[in-house]
């Protein structure tokens, strides 16, 4: 693992850093908004204060930090694998590119001494579940990883209810940054309340700090909504998800191909409109994450 010059200096010095995943770079957006994105992202985490480490798997080497022809390695290559944690090591050993999830990132952002972790939505379980058993690696991981994730909450095509359910089951601290009820993603609000909530970066530093002391091992999560005015317009988003699921159900679409197809589907039926507000979150949550960081850094 390469932790990048910047990054390696700034946690040497104990300087906040906040990790960002990078499969939305390769597999979340089209060319080139990609990269520009990319570059928002990290540059917002500069605004809040620290310093961006985006992690990426370059030519079999875990980058933690990419430099520019890193990022356009994984922005612009044909051939970068999605990767969870199970698949870091086949991809390493055929020097190929990989982009981290929400569970890889926060496994290696770990592994290289990183607190904070921004992202857009988590995964979770998914709708059927009760007889597929399909969940995402990222709970699992994130039950075993202490790492601070500011997310929207998960994905809106998921079981949201459920997911929380779990996220308790695994003793996942979750906030609600600015709200009583858990983020929509697309949506500001779900119907779901949060078990607590935080108005401050300062708030949440003060958790990070005390979850320390006490010795809990799993990650907290910060679930910060999309601004109101920002959100996807909700009568659309129901609409566009009811005839998703729908269109899965007649296609025989399952497993992990769910959450790929009903997210084009989505970005079909809003007229890329869901995509912009994803850009949107990520961008606040890495800005915020940034903060998080940086107050949890001062003395």
């Amino acid at each position: 693992m390469r932790v990048e010059s910047e990054v390696a200096d700034a946690l040497a010095q104990g300087r906040p850093v906040v990790a960002l995943e990078s499969t939305l770079i390769s597999h979340g957006l089209t060319r080139p908004r990609n990269l520009e994105v990319a570059r928002e992202v990290e540059a917002a985490v500069r605004e809040g204060g620290a310093v961006p480490a985006t992690v990426a798997v370059v030519r079999g080497e875990v980058r933690v930090g990419l430099d520019q022809a890193g990022l356009e390695a994984i922005a612009c290559g044909e051939d970068v694998a999605k990767c969870g944690v199970r698949d870091l090591a086949p991809v390493a050993a055929r020097g190929g590119h990989g982009a981290t999830t929400v569970a890889a990132t926060a496994h290696l952002a770990a592994r290289a001494g990183i607190r904070l972790f921004a992202t857009g939505g988590l995964g979770g379980v998914h709708r059927g579940a009760r007889d597929s058993w399909d969940e995402s690696a990222d709970l699992d991981t994130l039950a075993r990883t202490r790492i601070v994730v500011v997310c929207s909450g998960v994905k809106s095509i998921l079981d949201v209810g459920a997911t929380l359910e779990r996220l308790e089951t695994l003793n996942v601290t979750v906030l609600g940054y600015g709200t009583d009820l858990f983020p929509g993603f697309y949506l500001a609000e779900s119907e779901h309340p949060v078990p607590w909530r935080v108005d401050s970066p300062l708030e949440v530093a003060r958790v990070l700090e005390a979850q320390t002391q006490v010795g809990a091992g799993a990650a907290i999560l910060v679930a910060q909504p999309i601004a109101a005015h920002e959100q996807l317009d909700r009568e659309l988003h129901d609409r566009a998800l009811r005839s998703g699921l729908e269109a899965a159900h007649r296609q025989g679409v399952a497993g992990k191909a769910v959450t790929p197809f009903l997210l084009d589907h989505f970005h079909s039926q809003t007229e890329g409109a869901s995509l912009e507000v994803n850009v949107r979150l990520v961008v606040a949550n890495a800005r915020l994450a940034g903060q998080i960081a940086q107050a949890a850094a001062t003395p």
